[in-house]
């Protein structure tokens, strides 16, 4: 089949939503689809067509950009060809168009939907994405023919859980992977050592990822563990503003912010760490594909308590839950593990297990191609009970 993938953001941006896309395009060049990835060209000089890792990559020059969304005309011209497309909303500005051409074109093009995440903001910005919500967001969930999700447990307490407990043959879970080859455990230290891990986009678009929560509770670790040490990596805009909070509470030569690693730094900081933690303060955060490589590499993992990111792993098994947004529970699950290295070193065995069963690439591509498949040759069978739908 012909598959093209719609996503705002694509590599080398660091963000989920544009690296889940393209490993899921990338499964399925293994299933002989041909997989074209449709995303914006931020310089905005033209469009350009090039390949990246044997897929073919258009990236189109936006009408109008406002941060990571914008309008792509282009994507007119291209949708039309194609046996499925998929959509990574959101996606402001690009959806609606491809709203547009289902409602004008109906059968004949087969949108997927994959929901990644609410927007939520405060202000004049919340109050546009509550609009939305409530005029645009109805109508394009009623015109996929089918939404996929990293985890229903996000869908249920998401803007869309009044539409998915009315419609839950419409939705399937397709949780992310990770390539077990490249994050992988390393030989266990011998010395006990106190290094805590973040990972994660520092620009604006990622203020919801918590790092001043997560420095503010790295001070009160510190007062208890003084060898204890920070890495921040990651890169953007309020770096800046972090690193002058870590400098107001005299921890800035403490704390290691490390903006621009490749591959292989990125595995030996998760190797060399004693665990990670993702300190996200609010459902923007609906997943986190950096606690599966944390866990790949055999690290415990501490996340907030939100709707999608703890159904990842299991409270007390492979890492602990922390109150979104409460640096003081934040610091003491920390410690928690910091300070009890046997059951650390469990934590990490079994979060490498639970990786290798449940968060492989492939499963997600398997389950994709069968998504596909069922769209595109028996749209009219409900997936979930096999019986013809009613339409």
């Amino acid at each position: 089949m012909k598959i093209a993938h719609i996503v705002s953001t694509f590599p080398p941006y660091k963000g989920g939503m544009g690296n889940s896309a393209a490993c899921f395009a990338g499964e399925l060049l293994k299933f002989n689809h041909q997989v074209t990835v449709l995303t914006t060209n931020f310089d905005q000089s033209a469009d350009e067509t090039t390949s990246w890792q044997g897929l073919e990559l258009i990236k189109l020059k936006p009408f109008l950009k406002i941060g990571n969304t914008a309008i792509l005309p282009g994507v007119i011209k291209y949708l039309k060809n194609y046996d499925v497309v998929h959509l990574h909303y959101p996606f402001y500005g690009t959806a609606e168009l491809i709203a547009l051409l289902k409602l004008r074109f109906g059968e004949k093009i087969k949108l997927v939907l994959h929901y990644h995440m609410d927007n939520q903001a405060r202000g004049l910005k919340g109050f546009i994405f509550g609009l939305y919500r409530l005029i645009f967001l109805p109508i394009i969930l009623r015109l996929a023919d089918e939404i996929t999700c990293a985890s229903l447990d996000y869908i249920k307490h998401s803007s869309v859980g009044d539409y998915y407990l009315k419609h839950r043959d419409k939705f399937s879970q397709v949780p992310f992977g990770v390539d077990l080859k490249q994050f992988y455990p390393a030989e266990q230290k011998s010395e006990p050592s106190y290094n805590i891990l973040f990972v994660g986009g520092l620009d604006r678009a990622h203020y919801f990822k918590g790092v001043d929560k997560l420095i503010e509770a790295y001070d009160l670790v510190y007062q208890k563990i003084p060898q204890a040490r920070l890495t921040i990596l990651g890169q953007g805009d309020l770096e800046v503003v972090y690193k002058h909070l870590a400098k107001e509470k005299k921890l800035e030569d403490k704390i290691n912010f490390v903006d621009n690693a490749d591959n292989d730094s990125l595995v030996k900081c998760y190797q060399s760490s004693d665990l990670l933690v993702l300190p996200s303060i609010n459902q923007n955060e609906a997943f986190g594909l950096v606690l599966l490589e944390a866990m790949a590499c055999g690290k415990p993992v501490i996340a907030s308590n939100l709707p999608g990111v703890r159904s990842v792993f299991k409270n007390g098994k492979q890492g602990l839950t922390a109150r979104p947004g409460d640096s003081l529970d934040l610091a003491e699950k920390i410690l928690m593990i910091l300070e009890d290295q046997k059951n650390k070193n469990r934590m990490g065995e079994m979060a490498r297990r639970l990786a290798e069963k449940r968060y492989s690439w492939h499963l997600a591509g398997e389950k994709l191609n069968e998504i596909y498949y069922r769209v595109r040759y028996a749209p009219k069978v409900n997936h979930k009970t096999g019986e013809a739908k009613n339409i």
